[in-house]
C-alpha cells in the first residue's frame, strides 16, 4: 500500500458514491469551501499494489488560536466491505505524522464517520489515538429514512409535529426555496437573532456565503425560508448529496406560528424528490459532549420521526507537547458552553 494525492474530482466523488458515504464533509465541494476560507487542504488516497483505492481522506490544515492541527472531518472514507481498514489507516496516520512534525503541527484530529462500537474504540486506542476533549462535528445525529411514502413519514412523526405541519398552511405560512444572494441576507438577519437568543457564537456572513457558493455550483444546496405574509420567521441551508440531505444551518425567531415545522417538512419533501435515502437533522444532544441547551432543539428534531446515528467520538493523535495547550483551552471551552 502507498499514499497518493488525488487530483481528480470525478475519481473522488466516484469513490464516495461506491462507499455509500453518509456525510458531506469529505465531498470535493467541502474541500473547495475550505480553500475559499484560506485553509490549505490535502486530498489523499491509500492504494493497494493493483493501484485500487482502499481509502480516501480530505485533510484540512488548521492554524487557529487554540492550536495547529491536521483535521479529517467525518472520515477517512473506506472502500465498502474493506475487511482490514486498520492497516491503511495506520499508513495514513504515519504519513500525516511526518507532515505534522516537519510543518510544526501539534496533533492530528479525526472525526470518524464510523458507527460507535467497543471494537472500533479499541482499534483507535491501538493506533495510539485518544478521545478529543471537544467534538468538531456532530457525533450523535438524528436521521429520518425517506424510503417511505409521505403519508408513512407523517404517520411516524410525533402527533404534535404532524398537527403543526398540517396547520401551518391554513395559517398562511409558506416556504420559499431559493438560490439567490438575497436569500442569504434574509437568513443572516434571522441567524443573528437566533445566535443572540441561544447565546452561541455565529459563523460569519462570509463563511455562510462561501459554504453556499461551494455547494451551489453543482446544485447541491438550497435556502429554505418560511414566511407569513411579508415577514420571514425561519430559515435553513440544506445540503444535498446523492444519498442524503442535511439540515446544516438553521435560524428562527420566536413566534406562535409553526414556521420551522413547515420548513422542515418542505425540505424533507425536496430531499425525497431528489432521490435521497435519508434526511439528516444533524446534531442532537449528547450528554458530556454537547451543551445542555441542545435539549430543546433535540425535542424538535426527534418529533419528525427517525432514529439516532451514533458515531465514534473525535480522536487526537498527539505529535507535540504543545497539544496540551489545546487540550486545556478546549476543556475550558466546554465549561463555557455548558457541556
Amino acid at each position: 500500500m502507498k499514499i497518493k494525492e488525488i487530483k481528480s474530482s470525478k475519481a473522488w466523488e466516484k469513490f464516495l458514491e461506491e462507499a455509500n458515504y453518509q456525510s458531506f464533509l469529505q465531498t470535493w465541494q467541502w474541500g473547495e469551501f475550505q480553500k475559499s476560507l484560506g485553509n490549505e487542504i490535502l486530498r489523499l488516497g491509500v492504494v493497494d499494489k493493483s493501484k485500487h483505492l482502499l481509502m480516501i481522506a480530505l485533510v484540512i490544515k488548521h492554524k487557529v488560536r487554540r492550536g495547529k492541527f491536521l483535521f479529517i472531518p467525518h472520515g477517512p472514507v473506506f472502500k465498502q466491505n474493506l475487511k482490514d481498514f486498520k492497516k491503511p489507516l495506520d499508513l495514513l496516520l504515519k504519513y500525516l505524522k511526518k507532515i505534522a512534525k516537519n510543518k510544526n503541527f501539534w496533533f492530528i484530529r479525526i472525526a470518524p464517520i464510523q458507527t460507535d462500537s467497543p471494537y472500533l474504540r479499541s482499534l483507535y486506542r491501538e493506533l495510539k489515538m485518544r478521545p478529543s476533549p471537544i467534538y468538531m462535528h456532530a457525533e450523535k445525529m438524528w436521521v429520518l429514512n425517506l424510503e417511505k411514502s409521505e403519508e408513512e413519514i407523517l404517520g411516524g412523526m410525533r402527533k404534535t409535529t404532524r398537527y403543526l405541519i398540517r396547520k401551518a398552511p391554513k395559517q398562511g405560512l409558506i416556504v420559499e426555496k431559493r438560490k439567490d444572494s438575497q436569500a442569504l441576507e434574509i437568513f443572516w438577519e434571522l441567524y443573528l437573532q437566533t445566535a443572540k437568543r441561544e447565546k452561541f457564537v455565529p459563523f460569519s456572513k462570509d463563511y455562510l456565503q462561501k459554504e453556499f457558493k461551494a455547494f451551489r455550483k453543482k446544485d447541491k444546496c438550497l435556502w429554505f425560508l418560511a414566511k407569513l405574509k411579508n415577514q420571514y420567521l425561519a430559515g435553513a441551508l440544506i445540503i444535498f448529496t446523492k444519498f442524503a440531505a442535511f439540515y446544516h444551518q438553521g435560524a428562527s425567531i420566536h413566534t406562535p406560528y409553526p414556521a420551522s415545522y413547515l420548513l422542515q417538512w418542505e425540505a424533507i419533501k425536496e430531499a425525497k424528490k431528489r432521490g435521497c435515502q435519508f434526511y439528516n437533522f444533524w446534531g442532537i444532544f449528547q450528554k458530556g459532549r454537547t451543551p445542555k441547551s441542545w435539549q430543546g432543539l433535540t425535542l424538535f428534531k426527534t418529533g419528525f420521526g427517525g432514529q439516532e446515528m451514533n458515531l465514534l467520538p473525535t480522536y487526537d493523535l498527539v505529535v507535540s507537547w504543545k497539544y496540551y495547550f489545546t487540550w486545556i483551552w478546549e476543556k475550558w471551552l466546554n465549561l463555557k458552553r455548558g457541556v
